[in-house]
């Protein structure tokens, strides 16, 4: 089992006395303690070290960089440069490079991703009632870059395109009794497609990185076509998210959010097919334990902040994944619960960990997972 040991936790057990003391470097003061509200560039860097059987151990860390585009208007929105990068002594690795830029009075929007994988991960199969038993081990190499821009018409409306390529690529088993080889797993050993296609988004919240209130609706449509070796492949991803928040008291919000996503196209290559599971939704379920054609699912998070730099959060949703067919009682549960560290509070930028618990498939163990991040998980 994963042993994650982060700086973070170190943080949240220690920031109060550290508070009071000066025997820190300054920079470190400043990336984890900062009190500045002269909306200045701000930067964070949290090491990361971790072990399994499979990796061996794998070490490494993330770092953000934020900043405004104009500090003189305060409706202009926190922009940011978010890196990832880890290495395992069995040659594994992670990189990632996602930008996040607001212009100013948020008149445009850009967002991009540079990454690069090649990193082992578990796959049961398709469908939203895999076993796992039929868990098949295997290593995954991925590229992608991505971009997306949108320009704002009127107040709070956004439309725009988003582009890119990715690549999948997995490598040749001759155990063709594994699940890899059962009919519903389609283009196993991967493949490549560059993609296209419009943006829309619907923004009214008050902040981009703590929300308090308003309500944001994005959505976009990927229109793929397979290059290389699947060259064959035309399809597209489709993906729509509602989310609204209430201030119910002073420090009291309430989060509702709400997803779905689709893969359309005659082909369903596996690895394009959505994924139930991640650090922002469906928390407690192993991402791509389910997967298939269709993805829906919603949460609900309560957000209490007990002053300017910690908070507590409670949540709970359902989700489920389907091929044409949607099913009230295939629907699973998620819950849990987190604490958030404000390490900028001037731009709301916190540091979170979740521990999030799903359902207890018949003759398994119930399904969790502990979850450490930068930022809200929506």
């Amino acid at each position: 089992m994963k042993k994650l040991l982060t700086f973070c936790i170190f943080l949240l057990s220690f920031q109060s006395v550290f508070a009071q003391l000066n025997f820190l470097p300054k920079f470190i003061r400043q990336m984890y303690f900062r009190k500045d509200t002269s909306r200045k560039p701000g930067f964070v860097l949290l090491p990361a070290l971790s072990s399994a059987p499979e990796t061996g151990v794998e070490f490494g860390g993330a770092a953000l960089f934020s900043f405004y585009t104009d500090t003189l208007d305060r409706s202009t929105r926190v922009s940011s440069l978010f890196g990832y990068s880890t290495l395992t002594t069995k040659g594994q690795v992670k990189l990632s490079l996602n930008a996040n830029y607001w212009t100013p009075q948020n008149k445009f929007h850009y967002t991009g991703i540079i990454s690069f994988y090649n990193y082992p991960f578990n796959f049961y199969g398709v469908g939203n009632n895999t076993r796992a038993v039929d868990e098949k081990h295997t290593g995954e190499k991925r590229y992608k870059v991505g971009f997306a821009g949108e320009k704002r018409l009127g107040d709070n409306f956004y439309v725009g395109v988003v582009a890119g390529v990715i690549k999948y690529f997995y490598p040749y088993s001759y155990d063709y009794s594994s699940i890899l080889y059962s009919p519903s797993v389609q283009d196993r050993h991967g493949g490549a497609s560059a993609y296209i296609g419009p943006s829309f988004t619907f923004d009214t919240r008050n902040n981009n990185t703590y929300t308090t209130k308003g309500m944001i609706i994005s959505s976009y449509y990927n229109i793929m076509h397979g290059t290389y070796g699947n060259n064959g492949y035309r399809g597209g991803f489709f993906n729509i998210e509602y989310s609204q928040f209430f201030l119910l008291a002073k420090q009291l919000v309430l989060g509702l959010d709400i997803q779905e996503q689709s893969l359309t196209g005659g082909r369903s290559p596996f690895y394009l097919l959505p994924q139930m599971g991640s650090d922002e939704m469906m928390r407690g379920y192993y991402q791509g334990r389910y997967r298939d054609r269709n993805y829906i699912a919603g949460q609900t998070e309560l957000r209490y902040r007990i002053d300017k730099r910690f908070g507590v959060v409670a949540f709970a949703g359902t989700g489920e994944v389907f091929h044409s067919d949607f099913s009230f009682p295939q629907l699973k549960p998620n819950y849990g619960g987190g604490v958030r560290y404000f390490f900028d509070i001037e731009k709301g930028l916190a540091i979170r960990m979740d521990y999030g618990v799903g359902q207890k498939p018949a003759g398994e163990k119930r399904e969790s997972g502990l979850y450490v991040a930068l930022g809200q998980s929506f």
